[in-house]
């Protein structure tokens, strides 16, 4: 089982704290992809529009008669064939969002947060203790915290710290998301993601509820060690068959 240090706002180790491995393991970069994708459309805000024939302003007279002008036929001045004339089959106003897997998701959040670890741009603070509102004082923890690109801090969801938020929103490349809000794009989008303890305490014990025993078994190893008491049977058997020929 892996660990991971925790600080303090002023930089100081003040624990350490154990990361399961089947949320801090493999990554599955093809789920991470998915999870982007699916977020990135569901903020598109499909307003395209385009005028079809019966919206374009103009004359709907036909400009000229049927036969006998040695011209082509018309019937009306907005044409799709014509210059200034309406669009055939363009865009509408739509959504773009659709339904992704909610495995499929959570998935995707503990490939992004092993990621994150296994590059060591993964913060754990003990609290975000912000006594008094002011931008200054929180950036000089940042940099305590050797933070000097863009982050994102995560706070548990049960916590009302509005000193946090005032210091916080003033700071050019920071984002602040509650822990329940945390999505695999916010954690992918950012270079640096510095948790609050009780953050990712609830967040660990939550992605755990929702691994799969097929998952578990795999990484433990008990799968494997089932193959390996099964194999000297099946020689055992092939051994009798040669003596009966």
């Amino acid at each position: 089982m892996a660990t991971i240090d925790i600080h303090n706002l002023s930089g100081e180790k003040v624990g350490t704290l154990d990361l399961a491995d089947e949320i801090f393991g493999a990554v599955n970069e093809d789920l991470l992809w998915e999870a982007v994708k699916h977020y990135r459309a569901g903020q598109r805000a499909g307003t395209h529009a385009t005028k079809a024939r019966w919206e374009v302003s103009g004359s709907g007279k036909k400009l000229w008669k049927q036969k006998g002008t040695g011209r082509a036929r018309i019937g009306s001045i907005r044409s799709p064939l014509w210059r200034h004339g309406g669009t055939v089959h363009g865009p509408q106003p739509r959504s773009y969002d659709y339904t992704f897997p909610r495995k499929k998701l959570l998935g995707a959040l503990r490939s992004a947060l092993a990621a994150k670890f296994a590059d060591g741009k993964l913060i754990v603070v003990n609290a975000f203790d912000v006594k008094e509102a002011k931008t200054k004082e929180f950036r000089k923890a940042l940099d305590a915290l050797k933070v000097d690109s863009t982050v994102l801090i995560v706070e548990a969801a049960k916590h009302e710290n509005r000193n946090l938020e005032l210091s916080a929103r003033n700071i050019e490349g920071l984002e602040l998301v509650r822990g329940n809000d945390v999505h695999p794009y916010h954690l992918l989008r950012h270079d640096c993601v510095i948790f609050s303890q009780p953050a990712i305490e609830k967040l660990q014990v939550s992605l755990q509820n929702t691994v799969s025993k097929k998952q578990r078994k795999r990484g433990s190893g008990d799968e494997g060690a089932k193959k390996a008491s099964s194999a000297p049977r099946r020689r055992a058997k092939h051994e009798k068959a040669a003596e009966v020929a």
